[in-house]
C-alpha cells in the first residue's frame, strides 16, 4: 500500500497563485453585476418601493411574491449575500489570527 497524504492537512494554507486569485476576483465581480443586474430589472410590489438600503432588505421578503425569476433570484442575492461577505471575512479573520499566532 501507499503512503496516504491527509488533504486537510494543507487546506486553506498554501500559496495561492495569480490565476487563483484573478478567478477569485473575476467571480466576486461578476456576482456583484449580476445583483446589479436583478436590482435595476426587478418589479417592486406598488406597496414597497424602496430607496436606501434598509428599505430593499425590508421591502425584499415581498418580492417572490410576484413568483417571476427576476424578482426571486433577487430575493435570492440579497439575503445570500451577507453570508457569504461574513464568511469571507471569517476566513480571513482566522487565517490572520492563525499568521500571529505563529
Amino acid at each position: 500500500m501507499g503512503t496516504i497524504i491527509r488533504g486537510n492537512k494543507y487546506h486553506g494554507v498554501a500559496d495561492h497563485g495569480l490565476s487563483r486569485y484573478f478567478a477569485l476576483y473575476t467571480t466576486q465581480l461578476g456576482w456583484l453585476l449580476l445583483g446589479v443586474y436583478f436590482l435595476r430589472n426587478a418589479y417592486w410590489p406598488s406597496s414597497c418601493t424602496p430607496h436606501t438600503i434598509v428599505d430593499i432588505f425590508a421591502c425584499s421578503t415581498r418580492l417572490p411574491e410576484s413568483r417571476h425569476f427576476v424578482e426571486t433570484a433577487l430575493f435570492t442575492w440579497l439575503w445570500s449575500t451577507p453570508i457569504l461577505l461574513l464568511l469571507d471575512v471569517s476566513r480571513r479573520y482566522r487565517a490572520w489570527v492563525d499568521k500571529r499566532n505563529s
